[in-house]
């Protein structure tokens, strides 16, 4: 008997272990519609468990593919596929716990902080602003990753 018992706590310790790596959902907006053929290879969030987990997202319109010509627009276009994403997985920006901003001009850093502390209200969550020479879409200035937690 008390093999069988430990038989079993052994097979639901498994069960529990195979769950856990289950339980990775993509998260994408249903207002997106189906990616194109022509789409990123990677999902714009993961939720596992409580904890979403959302790519870089640029300022480019979802639909359309177009970068705004103006800075604070286009970084407005980028807070808004985030908040689609957190919306998406039942949050919103109070749920974002760390932030990570690639600016490809440093420059632009105030202007950056102007637009982000407009949307994202206090207590705001922790962020590191990194200045790259490049992002991988031509032409954007910004991209923007967060992780949230419900």
């Amino acid at each position: 008997m008390g093999k069988f018992i430990t038989l079993a706590i052994v097979l639901l310790g498994l069960f529990a272990a195979l769950q856990r790596h289950e339980g990775r959902v993509v998260i994408r907006p249903a207002e997106w519609g189906a990616p194109g053929p022509n789409a990123p290879i990677f999902s714009p969030g993961i939720l596992r468990g409580d904890t979403l987990y959302v790519s870089g997202e640029i300022g480019a319109d979802v639909h359309t593919g177009k970068i705004p010509e103006d800075f604070e627009t286009e970084m407005k276009t980028c807070l808004a596929n985030i908040q689609s994403i957190l919306k998406a997985a039942n949050m919103d920006y109070s749920n974002i716990d760390s932030v990570q901003v690639y600016l490809t001009d440093m420059d632009l850093y105030k202007r950056m902080n102007e637009v982000y502390s407009s949307v994202i209200q206090p207590p705001r969550p922790a962020r590191v602003t990194v200045g790259v020479t490049r992002l991988a879409i031509p032409g954007t200035h910004v991209e923007i990753s967060v992780i949230a937690n419900k």
